[in-house]
């Protein structure tokens, strides 16, 4: 039994890596291209916005992408439970793509990048919208990660190849969000295509079971909004202060370490579900001993090859990104250990208060940081690359405190912590 729990770890592990493998070197291909083929202030403007689909994104999906991921693993096989628990999770979904649509038009009355280009920022939340029926939730519950991963590489490569065909030049920008929607229909396609393969039919209990459910998954989506404000607040802070040219050099450096990142969570989202049934620390333990090196080996790596980086993602024009990038290097390494000890240890025993706490605290660190250099007059890429690795290292450390702190609850350490959680 012990043998097929961690080899369902392995294989789920296996495919999200391959997917996040997928996330970091699609829009690496595409970066190059078009920081090339697009003016500073389009690509500017492209990466601006989105990094206000980001914002749109995590309200849309609200936390669902783990709290219904638990609620798919304990209906545990009944059928009946299980499509209820998807129809309120997409109804809720539902209810909130709508007010998330609002909430992008107010947004953009108010923020001039926004403003000026409204039909390419409606266009681009198309995809987001679309999203709520692409259902990671469901596959990630049932531990069937390469259906995510198919469906990712699906998506992305569409719209990764014809972005080449289509986006010549500026006139060309408008294409960019359309791909991203041809890319989503076929995705949900195939989504579809795997329910009618379960033999899965979602059924809706209700306006209020998807309001409680919304409910329900408001501590989650606080920390999925504090964990996305840490790039993209910055970037409409940016935007707001210096302008598109230096929201492009920002982008490109940001889009390196994400791309950097996206490489933990396949190992983070892999042992999740298996940490909601067994809470063994020791696969956290285990999993850093053998990934934590590799780390530090990279960030060394990305400290020295900056120039160079730089140069292969933006050419000549971002050489400026550089200082900035190495400045961001403590964050690729305390990003690390910050989300294993998230979700994966502290929600898995029932401290989801405790993860969330301690990624609003780091998102509220970093905006008052931000707010203190436009003050001084010392708002520079720089300094926001400095104040953005501070809150990664502020952030791992409250982790690593709650983590201690809670350390009776893991499984293996007495029944004083087993009682507890019962």
């Amino acid at each position: 039994m012990k043998k097929i729990k961690h080899a369902n770890v392995v294989k789920n592990s296996s495919m999200l890596f391959l997917m996040n493998l997928a996330k970091m070197a699609f829009p690496l291909v595409t970066l190059p291209y078009l920081t090339r083929a697009l003016t500073a202030e389009a690509y500017g403007t492209a990466a601006y916005v989105k990094a206000v689909m980001g914002y749109m994104q995590i309200l849309v999906d609200f936390g669902f992408s783990l709290s219904a991921t638990k609620d798919v693993v304990m209906v545990e096989g009944d059928k009946g439970r299980l499509e209820r628990v998807i129809g309120d999770a997409l109804l809720g979904k539902a209810l909130l793509g709508v007010f998330g649509f609002g909430v992008l038009m107010l947004a953009a009355a108010s923020l001039p990048i926004l403003r000026g280009s409204l039909l390419y920022t409606a266009l681009s939340y198309v995809p987001v919208f679309a999203s709520i029926f692409l259902m990671d939730f469901l596959f990630r519950g049932l531990e069937r990660m390469h259906v995510i991963t198919v469906r990712f590489i699906l998506m992305k490569g569409i719209s990764t190849a014809l972005t080449f065909v289509m986006v010549k030049n500026d006139g060309d920008l408008f294409w960019i969000p359309i791909l991203d929607v041809l890319g989503s229909l076929a995705a949900v396609l195939l989504v579809f295509y795997e329910l009618r393969k379960l033999d899965l039919s979602p059924r809706v209990s209700g306006l209020g079971k998807a309001w409680r459910s919304i409910r329900e998954s408001f501590v989650y989506f606080l920390s999925n909004v504090a964990t996305n404000s840490f790039n993209a607040l910055s970037i409409l802070i940016i935007g707001a202060r210096l302008g598109a040219g230096e929201v492009a050099l920002w982008s490109v450096c940001m889009q390196a370490a994400t791309a950097i990142q996206s490489c933990y969570i396949p190992i983070s989202d892999g042992i999740y579900p298996e940490m909601v049934k067994s809470r063994d620390f020791g696969l956290i333990l285990k999993t850093l001993r053998l990934f934590l090196p590799l780390v530090a080996i990279g960030c060394a790596a990305a400290y020295f090859f900056a120039d160079v980086g730089m140069y292969i993602l933006g050419g000549e024009e971002y050489l400026a990104a550089a200082p900035v990038f190495r400045r961001l290097t403590p964050v690729l390494f305390f990003g690390f250990p910050g989300v294993l000890f998230g979700w994966p240890a502290l929600g898995a025993i029932g401290k989801a208060k405790e993860a969330t706490a301690s990624t609003v605290a780091a998102m509220l660190f970093q905006a008052a940081m931000l707010c203190a250099l436009d003050l001084a007059g010392r708002f520079t890429l720089g300094n926001v690359a400095a104040a953005r690795s501070a809150t990664e290292a502020l952030f791992f450390g409250m982790r690593l405190y709650f983590v201690w702190r809670h350390r009776g609850l893991f499984s293996g350490h007495g029944e004083t912590g087993k009682g507890e959680l019962e």
